[in-house]
């Protein structure tokens, strides 16, 4: 396994090193052996998936509030996305595409907004969580603020945003 730290502390791509041959592939997505060697979480107490059937839609970007503050291992299984974290300690945001197949992986550590745009229909996003989901600790921020400065892929037909997406405060508000 790899992994790629992106430009937020903390966060990381973590690619898996495929092993071929005539079958096709194998790689390791998760070892607990390498986090934990990385200085990483090795304790999930959720998994979640999203299924997104339009091109475009965005969610995001959400976050967990202390004491609830989560720990994300998100992973396209099927269809392809841009991802987006943003740090909330400083709005500094990062962003990598993944696409079903390709054996990666972004870490998002819990001082990080998270968001993403679907680049295709038929788009499905498997997340490991690092706490159990606590409602009245779900929060956000919103996806356009300027001051994130986060260049979303273009959207030719007009983004799929949910009501409450489109609710969330700037982040400047939040401090």
């Amino acid at each position: 396994m790899k992994f790629e730290p992106l430009a937020i502390d903390g966060a990381f791509v973590v690619r898996g090193v495929p092993v071929d041959d005539a079958r096709g592939s194998f790689a390791r997505l998760y070892d607990a052996e390498a986090f934990g060697a990385a200085g990483l979480n090795t304790s999930w107490a959720q998994t979640s998936t999203s299924f997104s059937r339009a091109r475009a839609t965005l969610r995001g970007l959400h976050f967990q509030r202390a004491p609830h503050a989560e720990i994300k291992l998100v992973r396209c299984t099927r269809g392809a996305l841009f991802d987006v974290l943003v740090d909330l300690r400083n709005g500094h945001s990062a962003s990598v595409e993944l696409h079903a197949g390709d054996a990666r992986s972004v870490y998002i550590p819990e001082h990080c907004a998270h968001g993403f745009q679907t680049l295709t229909a038929d788009t499905e996003v498997h997340y490991m969580i690092s706490v159990v989901y606590a409602p009245d600790a779900s929060s956000g921020i919103a996806w356009d603020d300027p001051a994130l400065a986060i260049e979303w892929p273009a959207a030719a037909s007009g983004r799929i945003i949910s009501d409450r997406d489109r609710g969330w405060p700037r982040l400047a508000t939040l401090t």
